[in-house]
């Protein structure tokens, strides 16, 4: 289908906004822009439309669902560092069936259990693990980020010992599954200036995988937060296999869509001398619409410093996706404020945005239920995923919702996904 782009000019002109704002929404993550032959940024006509009734008209929601599909599959996972289930659900929901997952945290692993009492949980560390005698047909997993240690040398599988990464390599060389996956946070790209995923992508090379790399939006296959992941996808070399990431929409989903008639839930509380500076903020607003006196008050040293600190001081915005969701609503540097109340977030709505179902209860503390939905992967970008991977397997490629990428564009993928600094330190901080 023929897909109608203009340039910022003809958008600002179209929509009788000034470019100004067209820039604006492309920074929030709200609009896309692609690059033309000659390099000139273009807009999607139609998604601009929606943006503008979204956003200036005021009279248009998107809506929102958890997804789910009804057909199984018989394609099976092995999924490591499985946290609070958000991948494994969406995994689930898009129809495949899970092996084993292994969580070491007791309450995310109590999370999973009580939830799916028939999924095959191990409260585990990945470190003391045989998969030597496991079958199935993806081995996925979101691992921490750590160091290697490269003394000027390429590295290999061995040379990885001692990191997690290493333990999700070693499951898929004992289970030699027909896809593996890794997934983790953008900043692995820029990681030790790009040498950490670059010894990642040769070590699965060694192992007999073609790995493609790319970034995925979260606010822009239907989750209602602006949320980017890393997905390291791999083949093994002796099957003629395309590589099949989501397709982004033209549509993002705000928290207006998303928080209605959310169940009461416990959630943090703010000093009341916190509360009497958030409650001069604007939905949408940050430190820099107080007052200079205020600024300075609740900034202290931070005035000073350098960078926008746009996480200081946030009240979420009722007409936006959330900001990325950390292990806590209500620390200094990435706040989230309520639009309209002047409290954190509820571990509830914590969890709708992260588009897990209301029925998905979470185990332990108030704080460590916060951190398992705050560190886990949305439901529907899982779903998204998933559906991609099953395509993958028996050839179900769906155009609307999926695309081709080919190994030769790997680092095209890497580079095309790019966002403002407003969640670069945010990201770190998840």
């Amino acid at each position: 289908m023929f897909t109608k782009t203009i340039p910022i000019s003809e958008a600002a002109k179209m929509l009788s906004v000034s470019l100004d704002t067209i820039r604006r929404w492309e920074k929030k993550g709200l609009i896309k822009a692609s690059r033309d032959s000659s390099n000139t940024r273009i807009f999607d006509v139609d998604e601009l439309k929606r943006a503008y009734d979204k956003y200036i008209g005021g009279g248009v929601s998107t809506t929102y669902k958890v997804l789910k599909t009804t057909k199984k599959t018989p394609f099976k996972t092995v999924e490591l560092f499985a946290g609070a289930g958000g991948l494994a659900l969406g995994l689930e929901n898009a129809g495949l069936r899970h092996e084993l997952l292994v969580e070491i945290d007791k309450n995310a692993a109590e999370t999973l259990s009580t939830n799916r009492p028939l999924w095959n949980v191990m409260c585990a560390d990945a470190r003391d693990i045989s998969y030597k005698n496991i079958k199935a047909d993806i081995v996925i997993g979101g691992f921490p980020c750590q160091a290697f240690s490269f003394a000027g040398k390429k590295l290999g599988f061995e040379d990885a010992r001692g990191t997690l990464f290493f333990e999700l390599a070693r499951a898929i060389k004992e289970i030699q599954p027909k896809i593996a996956v890794g997934e983790n946070v953008k900043g692995l790209l820029r990681h030790e200036n790009g040498k950490t995923l670059s010894a990642m992508i040769d070590i699965m090379d060694e192992l007999g995988y073609r790995v493609v790399t790319k970034v995925l939006r979260a606010q822009y296959l239907d989750v209602a937060q602006k949320r980017e992941r890393l997905i390291i996808l791999c083949i093994r070399k002796d099957l003629d296999m395309p590589f099949i990431f989501p397709k982004e929409k033209n549509y993002t989903v705000a928290l207006k869509d998303v928080l209605t008639n959310v169940p009461h839930s416990e959630g943090q509380t703010y000093p009341e001398k916190k509360k009497k500076i958030l409650d001069q903020i604007p939905p949408g607003g940050y430190w820099r619409d107080l007052s200079d006196r205020l600024q300075r008050e609740y900034m202290g040293a931070s005035y000073f410093m350098g960078g926008g600190k746009t996480g200081m001081a946030r009240r979420l915005s009722w007409d936006e996706p959330s900001l990325t969701l950390t292990c806590s609503p209500a620390q200094k540097q990435t706040e989230r404020c309520h639009p309209d109340e002047t409290r954190p977030l509820t571990v509830r709505e914590y969890a709708r945005i992260q588009s897990f179902p209301d029925t998905w209860k979470f185990a332990g503390s108030t704080a460590s239920q916060y951190k398992q939905i705050g560190n886990a992967v949305p439901v529907n970008l899982g779903f998204h995923l998933g559906k991609c991977l099953i395509a993958m397997l028996d050839g179900s490629f769906d155009k609307k919702n999926m695309e081709y990428v080919l190994a030769e564009q790997n680092l095209f993928a890497i580079s095309t996904y790019t966002q403002p600094d407003l969640f670069e330190m945010e990201e770190a901080l998840i």
